[in-house]
């Protein structure tokens, strides 16, 4: 482990948890790769403001954008669009004095109601009861096209350039009916990396697929708010996380050495999410992979490498994995904030090679939870009772071996378990929209490994 910290950053830690030694012959190295976050130098762990950059630079200063649908359908029932307004004005009060900001209205088209001139404003005392003056004036009509208000995102986001973190928080209580699948993937393509966002659908008339397609690009969460009283809380909650943020575009770069090569890499906490195919190539034998902004926290990555079989005895650096700023974000040249080192040891010590890390193991067993429950749900849809019983059998096995008492609640709403230990079970009557939903939603959230 090595860490590296400088003022107005937090403090990166890297540490690796494996299995280093490999059976004769044997090629695949996998490692759990924990990185974890803390304080944030001269600022305490606070991120800065846009009133910060006069005497600490603009770098670390925050923008959101709230995307609110106001199709017609947000009006049926009439709970859905006072929900927003409500949550919006919530998030809104959550802001940080001196953050730009602007909020959305999402129809087949994308309106900037607050500040309403292109721009982004800066949250004060004054901006922010402007802008929920702005929002009891919202009213539902129109269709959705959330690739739309992704564009607009960006182009209120463009506007503050020095702005490092910036983040959308996006609600919909329906699918993208007003404009086409592959309008939305431009859209999306077009904005990522641009800014991370957070997705929400109200209600159960939502597609999980599209919402999850934008978030997941967008490096933010997605979730189900079933009732629209929930939605306060819920935006609440999302707005500190964006406050809680105090550096952008920080990448997971992994080297290999020759004749070697990464063959995936996933978060796997505090939520499953492959970013293999989002490589980007950082000189020889480097690739880039994004994480987004961070805060306090800390995540795992599965990290794979696929490497030249040798003989008995031999070792061998199979992997280097840093955390790094990118040139734009470090001044002009990437920085190093923290790495670690992933190995390789062949051996004929039965015992050692086949012995599994726990932290492998477990993050194994929860992205396989994950992919259960999501298949599961998909072949009850199409009909295929036998293999939904058997998928979710499976993820009710996982979730009680592995201790995710969070996802285990949430299966039980929608099968009865028999046996538990086994995975067990039947599916149960009426199981509701929402309930099934919620479990399909909240499928790749993980538990960290218990120390």
């Amino acid at each position: 482990m090595a860490t590296l910290a400088k003022p107005n950053l937090p403090r990166f830690d890297v540490d690796i948890f494996q299995n280093e030694f490999l059976a004769d012959g044997a090629r695949e190295v996998n490692a759990i790769v924990t990185v974890t976050a803390t304080g944030g130098g001269t600022t305490g762990g606070r991120p800065l403001g846009i009133a910060d950059a006069g005497t600490q630079g603009a770098g670390n200063a925050a923008a959101v954008v709230l995307l609110v649908d106001c199709s017609g359908s947000m009006d049926y029932p009439k709970s859905k669009i006072n929900g927003a307004r409500e949550a919006t004005a919530a998030a809104i009060d959550t802001l940080r004095d001196g953050t730009a900001f602007a909020v959305v209205a999402g129809t087949h088209e994308a309106r900037d109601i607050y500040p309403g001139d292109g721009t982004l404003a800066i949250a004060s005392a004054g901006t922010r009861e402007q802008a929920k003056e702005a929002l009891r004036r919202l009213t539902a009509a129109g269709g959705t096209a959330m690739g739309t208000w992704l564009a607009k995102a960006d182009k209120l986001f463009l506007t503050r350039r020095d702005i490092a973190i910036r983040h959308a928080i996006l609600l919909t209580d329906g699918n993208n009916e007003h404009e086409s699948a592959q309008d939305l993937a431009r859209n999306i393509e077009r904005v990522t990396g641009h800014f991370t966002a957070d997705c929400r659908g109200v209600g159960t008339d939502w597609r999980i697929d599209e919402l999850r397609k934008i978030s997941s690009a967008l490096l933010g969460t997605v979730d189900i708010v079933a009732e629209p009283a929930g939605l306060a809380d819920d935006f609440r909650s999302m707005m500190a996380g964006a406050m809680g943020k105090q550096v952008a575009d920080v990448a997971l770069r992994i080297w290999t050495p020759a004749n070697a090569s990464v063959k995936f890499v996933k978060q796997v906490a505090p939520s499953v999410e492959d970013l293999t195919a989002r490589r980007a190539e950082a000189g020889p034998r480097a690739g880039d992979y994004p994480t987004g902004s961070w805060g306090d926290e800390s995540r795992d990555y599965h990290v794979c490498v696929e490497v030249p079989a040798a003989s008995i005895g031999n070792e061998m650096l199979a992997a280097r994995v840093s955390l790094v700023l990118p040139p734009q974000a470090a001044g002009g040249t990437p920085e190093v904030l923290s790495q670690g080192l992933v190995k390789a040891v062949w051996t004929d010590d039965l015992a050692s090679s086949t012995r599994i890390s726990p932290q492998v193991a477990h993050y194994t067993g929860q992205a396989e939870l994950a992919s259960s429950i999501q298949e599961g749900l998909e072949a009850h849809r199409a009909g295929d009772v036998d293999t939904a019983t058997a998928k979710l059998g499976a993820a009710v096995r996982i979730a009680h071996a592995t201790g995710n008492e969070g996802t285990y609640k949430l299966l039980q709403k929608v099968v009865d378990v028999v046996d538990a230990k086994e995975g067990t079970v039947r599916f149960r009557k009426n199981v509701s929209e929402a309930d099934s939903m919620t479990l399909e939603t909240r499928s790749t959230k993980t538990v960290r490994v218990k120390k």
